[in-house]
């Protein structure tokens, strides 16, 4: 990380730790330790080091978010070829067997139509989670996927069976809208209301409306998205709960 520069006076081993870390850190957050003022400006092989380690988390999620959707693809034209049998091991509301359904449902879907109208919302909404941090985005999705699974399977009308990646996509949506505003992350705000004006209009999907439309994994999975945004955004709360305690006991 520190290239063939030496060791002199800007090598500063937090820092070095900090842009080791890069790949769990969220995009845009600040580093585990900063630079004290009146140190070094950071090298050009720190600074090269760092974008090479924000190329790495771009190229790291971009191969993930794709193979989802690869694996989306294999699932349905499996699905095609057995003649949409998969499709019953969606959520089934308040069914033992439909409790398998939370497990699968997200990739699993009604049709070609459905998977590729689904396609460009996860990779985009996808994508962008996963530039949080792989391990932070993967979190994410984890909590979104049990949330509008298990409110899909409580709420869900009886004898229905509830499929698709959508619950993911409202989740991904309400998670980056959400998560700069906990954190109070300014970057992280900018991309929320980015996504906000071009996929806002999602939202009105959680809503009773279409028939066929599952806005129960729709509604639960927005919220599992706010959940998680809140979850993970817990460390920079608690460093600025710290920041207010340190303040309000200084000394005047």
């Amino acid at each position: 990380m520190t290239g063939g520069a030496g060791i002199g006076s800007s090598f500063d081993p937090d820092r070095i730790a900090a842009l080791r870390a890069q790949l769990g850190n969220p995009v845009g957050s600040t580093p585990p330790s900063a630079p004290l003022p009146g140190s070094p400006a950071p090298s050009p092989a720190e600074t090269s080091g760092n974008l090479g380690v924000v190329k790495q988390l771009w190229l790291r999620a971009g191969i993930l978010i794709s193979g989802f959707v690869v694996l989306l693809y294999g699932i349905e034209g499996v699905d095609q070829l057995d003649d949409t049998q998969l499709d019953r091991a969606g959520i089934e509301p308040r069914t033992a067997d439909g409790l398998w359904g939370i497990l699968w449902a997200p990739v699993l879907h009604g049709g070609w139509d459905h998977l590729i109208g689904n396609t460009l919302p996860v990779l985009l909404l996808g994508f962008l989670t996963l530039l949080a941090g792989i391990g932070r985005g993967l979190a994410a999705t984890a909590i979104i996927w049990v949330v509008a699974g298990i409110g899909t399977w409580l709420t869900g009308a009886s004898g229905s069976v509830h499929l698709g990646a959508s619950a993911l996509v409202f989740g991904w949506l309400t998670f980056l809208i959400s998560r700069g505003w906990f954190a109070r992350n300014i970057a992280q705000i900018v991309v929320g209301l980015v996504v906000l004006a071009v996929y806002g209009s999602l939202l009105w999907g959680v809503l009773p409306g279409q028939p066929g439309i599952s806005w129960q994994g729709h509604l639960f999975g927005a919220m599992g998205g706010v959940l998680a945004g809140w979850v993970l955004s817990g460390d920079e709360r608690r460093h600025r709960r710290g920041d207010r305690a340190g303040v309000s006991a200084s000394p005047r």
